[in-house]
């Protein structure tokens, strides 16, 4: 299938390509066969993943704080601060908890460059909380932050993988309740599509060639999150969403993931809106990358990239 897009133009070094190699041949058949365990395997595996929350990253202090009705990881101190604040909305298939080394350390290495103090709404998780419980959270905590009187044109929303739907699936409620939009929004490499674990295109096209995320690990997705919802809602699947009055948009995803199609249809329909709409489309880096920069040192770009995006719209 035939894709219009131009490719990010940077240059991937002969080790992060071998690594991708490895990660290829590894990842997703290991993913594959933890799909296959029942439902209490992955509540389990979420104790285990959640991981020790450190006291300091990017030289900013950690906290977690109750925002209305729920917690929150907080990087450096809310009150007071008069510059933007980045509400980070992490990945993990709608099933795992934030991990503190890849999200949190991402999150703060991007607060740490804009000059930003950091939210990392804890929401609930599948299979325990189904849709809409996760996007129920971020609404909560992002209202809670106009309460707190943040400015919402201080605010970059930004998340990636599941995260990135649920910026999306944020953006609409905001509308929807009347309240100011953040300034810019970042969704990275997102999953747009809920409805069908065979679509959108790239889901069978890049199949062979996505280094960490196996087609077949998306049934967890629709049973466990969407748990029997209707998937096409545009809530679930921004894919389908109305981005009218949409704040300007920054996609990063991969050439090679099963997810491209995903960020590529949504940008167009971003686009169609009106709405200020941009995607980069990397070569050879897999799902998530710009989190992936201990192992992949070019994905430090993209850091650099969001943090301009990001200056272009918040305030002097």
């Amino acid at each position: 299938m035939q894709r219009e897009y131009s490719l990010k133009e940077v240059r991937i070094g002969e080790r992060s390509r071998r690594r991708v190699r490895w990660m290829r041949r590894l990842l997703p058949p290991i993913v594959s066969f933890l799909s296959l365990f029942p439902r209490h395997f992955t509540v389990r595996s979420q104790i285990r993943m959640a991981g020790r929350l450190p006291d300091q990253l990017a030289a900013l202090s950690v906290g977690y704080q109750i925002f209305s009705r729920v917690p929150a990881m907080t990087l450096g101190a809310l009150e007071g601060h008069a510059g933007p604040v980045v509400l980070y909305l992490h990945g993990g298939g709608f099933l795992m908890p934030a991990i503190p080394r890849a999200h949190l350390g991402f999150h703060a290495r991007l607060c740490a460059a804009l000059g930003a103090v950091g939210v990392m709404p804890d929401y609930r998780l599948a299979p325990l909380h189904a849709y809409p419980a996760a996007l129920d959270d971020c609404e909560m905590v992002y209202r809670e932050l106009l309460d707190r009187g943040v400015d919402p044109s201080r605010i970059v929303l930004a998340g990636e993988s599941a995260g990135g739907n649920l910026v999306l699936g944020l953006l609409q409620r905001i509308r929807k309740a009347g309240l100011p939009y953040p300034v810019c929004a970042v969704p990275i490499s997102p999953v747009t599509e809920v409805a069908r674990v065979h679509a959108p295109p790239s889901r069978r096209d890049k199949a062979k060639v996505d280094a960490m995320i196996p087609i077949t690990s998306f049934s967890k997705v629709i049973l466990y999150y969407a748990a029997g919802a209707d998937a096409s809602d545009p809530e679930l699947s921004p894919v389908f969403a109305d981005y009218q009055g949409f704040p300007p948009l920054y996609f990063l995803v991969g050439e090679d993931e099963i997810l491209l199609d995903d960020s590529l249809l949504a940008h167009q329909q971003a686009l169609k809106a009106g709405v200020q709409s941009q995607v980069d489309v990397w070569p050879v880096l897999p799902h998530a990358f710009p989190l992936l920069a201990g192992w992949f040192p070019e994905a430090r770009q993209a850091l650099t990239d969001i943090v301009e995006f990001s200056r272009q719209h918040l305030p002097a």
